[in-house]
């Protein structure tokens, strides 16, 4: 079987770890492909026990049969993964090397568990939902999809935005605010999240749109289903608009008509058996958890 590691960043204390990833995919007998910006950082500080490939994007990724992505890193490591795995349906299972990790669930102490479990066959898989971008101006080339959540949000003034929006052809609202983000439920425990969204099971076949610090308090956070196509049209005092999709941005102006829907793709997480999504909860947001007296 052929694997493919990527990462963004190689920091020092994370060398004894990744080298312990390579050691156990060579026990393991799996072959190794890595990201090119990736693998210069690797050199002279990783001891490769068996030959390495290099691979710079989806095209290689496909015509190298990779059966599984290891990512290295937090959830924006997976989510720029996602951009080289598309609508390939190829696993990946993310190794938590970076902070909160509601994506990236493997602990670095489960490296070689976690390899021995995948050649052996003993995960899940989870399928996430996508956001596809339609818009009347080109944005964001051929990677119009995100795992987490679309926003659009003010760039150059500290002047409120207006972005009108739309359900299925029908308005709902006209959001004075500092913009708004439309979240899947994976995103829901993002950026979302943070602007006071709910929390949306994985699997609910949702969507919510969440107003960022708006000027009618009022104004909450909705959620609609996931066969919504929700459209938006914004316009504010400056000429031009930060649009984004995961950790992706384009500048966008008020000629952009905008809407988004389920993506036909999904992303598909490995997830061990000892691990799901009440319990990522739970421990990422310390639920239940009481330090008063500790």
């Amino acid at each position: 079987m052929d694997v493919a590691i990527y990462s963004r960043v190689l920091k020092p204390k994370d060398v004894s770890y990744v080298q312990e990833l390579f050691n156990a995919l060579n026990d393991f007998g799996l072959r190794i492909n890595v990201h090119g910006p990736y693998f210069e950082q690797l050199q002279g500080k990783i001891k490769f026990n068996c030959p390495v490939s290099v691979f710079e994007n989806y095209e290689q990724v496909l015509a190298y049969g990779i059966d599984l992505m290891i990512t290295l890193g937090g959830d924006g490591t997976i989510l720029n993964a996602i951009t080289l795995v598309r609508d390939s349906e190829i696993p990946i299972m993310g190794i938590n090397l970076g902070r909160l990790g509601f994506l990236a669930t493997i602990s670095k102490t489960q490296i070689r568990t976690a390899i021995e479990s995948f050649v052996n066959g003993a995960y899940s898989l989870d399928k996430r939902t996508l956001l596809h971008l339609d818009s009347n101006l080109p944005l964001f080339g051929e990677n119009k999809f995100a795992l987490n959540d679309f926003t659009i949000l003010k760039r150059d003034t500290s002047s409120m935005i207006t972005v009108h929006t739309y359900i299925n052809g029908e308005f709902l609202n006209s959001y004075w605010a500092d913009g708004v983000i439309m979240s899947t439920p994976t995103g829901s425990t993002g950026y979302s999240l943070s602007c006071g969204g709910p929390i949306i099971f994985p699997n609910s076949g949702n969507f919510v749109i969440t107003p960022v610090a708006p000027h009618n308090l009022n104004v909450r956070p909705i959620v609609i289903s996931d066969n919504s196509v929700v459209s938006f049209e914004v316009e504010g005092r400056a000429r031009h608009f930060l649009c984004t999709l995961d950790s992706r941005y384009e500048q966008m102006n008020a000629n952009h008509q905008i809407a988004i829907r389920k993506e036909d793709f999904t992303t598909n997480l490995i997830r061990l058996h000892d691990s799901n999504f009440l319990n990522t909860i739970r421990e990422k947001l310390m639920w239940g958890l009481d330090k008063r007296n500790r």
